[in-house]
């Protein structure tokens, strides 16, 4: 229905379609076959519905270089994003698909990536700047530090931490303390802080 609505939208301003294909093959196929100036691919497709058109994408790009690419998400997906944008910036788009909502925005993107500009996402922006700041915050982590996260991560208690690193509790407290400073996280009555830096460190 996405696709569909896609091709009579693009058609009414003016925008030929060459073709509209439901799989990662036939992308590939689609691409070689009509040389377009832009493809607009879902991140999600046929048989597995995780990041098949994100894989056509990066192969098109590395088949094409250079060729103009905008890619519709459902939900924001740093890692995709990151992926998309490594293989160089020019002519690149990230976009979710409530975007496709305003007509008039998303056929401004559409030209601004074949123009070879790079349009990306509010949402997804935000959440790449919060993913880098988390990663910067552990990297500040000295590697004892980094240790003793890593030990919290598979559920070791305080105690059962010391004995493995063979340090006093106070010790590891000392370290905790300082993760939870390095991480940003301010004591609080609502939110566990140990759990909370075990899933920055997990998502990491």
């Amino acid at each position: 229905m996405l696709r569909d609505g896609l091709v009579r939208l693009l058609e009414a301003h003016a925008i030929e379609v060459v073709a509209a294909v439901g799989d990662g093959p036939s992308i590939a196929e689609a691409l070689a076959s009509h040389r377009p100036d832009v493809a607009i691919l879902d991140v999600r497709l046929p048989p597995t519905f995780t990041n098949e058109g994100l894989v056509a994408a990066i192969e098109a790009r590395r088949q094409a270089p250079g060729l103009p690419i905008l890619v519709l998400s459902q939900y924001v997906e740093p890692l995709y994003a990151r992926e998309l944008l490594s293989g160089g910036a020019v002519g690149v788009g990230y976009l979710l698909k409530d975007r496709v909502m305003d007509p008039g925005q998303f056929v401004d993107a559409i030209r601004r990536v074949v123009a070879g500009g790079t349009v990306m996402d509010p949402e997804v922006v935000a959440q790449l700047l919060a993913t880098r700041r988390r990663d910067e915050a552990l990297g500040r982590l000295t590697p004892r530090e980094a240790e003793v996260l890593a030990l919290m991560a598979e559920g070791r208690s305080n105690a059962a931490i010391a004995d493995r690193l063979v340090v006093t509790e106070k010790a590891v407290s000392k370290h905790i303390a300082n993760i939870f400073l390095k991480l940003g996280l301010l004591p609080s009555d609502e939110d566990n802080r140990r759990v909370i830096a075990v899933l920055r460190y997990l998502g990491s």
